[in-house]
C-alpha cells in the first residue's frame, strides 16, 4: 500500500549538511594541514590564506561532482533506478559508520586510505598558496569513501526531484554548510587554538560523529529505497 508523504527538501538537504559537515576525515586533514603550516614557519598570515584557498578548493570540487553526477543522473533519466541502488548502498554505509561507533577501527571503516594519507601528508609539507587548490582538490578526492556517502544520497534525491534554479542553491547551500566547521577551525588557529587542542577534542568525539552520521545515512537510504518504490515524494519546500 502506497503512503501519501511528501518530506520537505530544504530541511532534508539542512540536516544531512549539518551531521556531513562535522566528519571527522575533512575536520582531521584540516588540522593536519595547519599543524604542518605552523610548524614549518609561525607565519599566520600565510596559513590564513593557505586554508582559506584549501576550503575553497574543497567547496568548488564538491560542488562541480554535485552538479556533475547531478546532470549524469538527469541527462540518461536513470533516478528511478539508481534509488534502489543508492538507496542500499547508503544503508550499507550507515551501518559500517554505526559499527565504528561500537568498535572503532575494527573491520572495514569509512576512512581516507593510507596511501592517500601519506601523499596527503607529503603533499603538505610543500604546500604554497597556489598550490593549494590542488592539494583541495585532490582531498576532496581522496576523502569520498569518508565522506561521499551523504552526499551521493542528497545528489541522488536532488535528480529525482528536477533541475532547476532552486536546486542549484540547495547544492550550494549544502557545501557551504559542509566547509563551515572548516572554516571555524581555521579561524581558531589563527586566534590562538592549538591544533593539539582541536585534534584531541576531534579524536574524543569522532564515535559520536560516527553515529550522527550513520544514522542520517540509514535514513537517507531509507527514504530513497521508499521514494524509489513510489511510498513517498519530496516536496521543494
Amino acid at each position: 500500500m502506497a503512503l501519501d508523504i511528501s518530506l520537505p527538501t530544504w530541511p532534508v538537504v539542512f540536516a544531512t549538511a549539518a551531521v556531513d559537515s562535522i566528519n571527522p576525515c575533512a575536520i582531521g586533514v584540516l588540522i593536519l594541514l595547519i599543524a604542518t603550516l605552523l610548524s614549518l614557519s609561525h607565519d599566520k598570515r600565510k596559513m590564513i590564506w593557505v586554508g582559506i584557498i584549501y576550503i575553497g578548493a574543497v567547496f568548488f570540487t564538491y560542488l562541480i561532482a554535485g552538479f556533475g553526477l547531478l546532470f549524469f543522473i538527469q541527462k540518461l533519466n536513470i533516478a528511478d533506478e539508481l534509488s534502489w541502488i543508492v538507496g542500499g548502498l547508503v544503508v550499507i554505509l550507515g551501518l559500517l559508520e554505526v559499527k565504528d561507533f561500537l568498535w572503532y577501527g575494527q573491520g572495514v571503516s569509512l576512512r581516507i586510505p593510507a596511501k592517500r594519507l601519506k601523499q596527503i601528508k607529503k603533499y603538505m609539507r610543500h604546500v604554497t598558496i597556489p598550490t593549494a587548490i590542488i592539494l583541495g582538490a585532490f582531498v576532496a578526492a581522496v576523502e569520498l569513501p569518508c565522506t561521499g556517502g551523504p552526499y551521493l544520497a542528497i545528489t541522488t534525491l536532488l535528480a529525482k526531484v528536477g533541475f532547476s534554479l532552486e536546486i542549484f542553491w540547495l547544492l550550494v547551500v549544502y557545501n557551504f554548510i559542509f566547509v563551515l566547521p572548516l572554516i571555524v577551525i581555521l579561524l581558531l588557529a589563527y586566534f590562538g587554538v592549538s591544533t593539539k587542542k582541536m585534534k584531541d577534542w576531534k579524536d574524543k568525539e569522532k564515535k559520536w560523529m560516527r553515529l550522527a552520521i550513520g544514522i542520517v545515512l540509514i535514513a537517507l537510504g531509507a527514504i530513497l529505497i521508499l521514494w524509489g518504490n513510489g511510498w513517498i515524494g519530496l516536496t521543494l519546500t
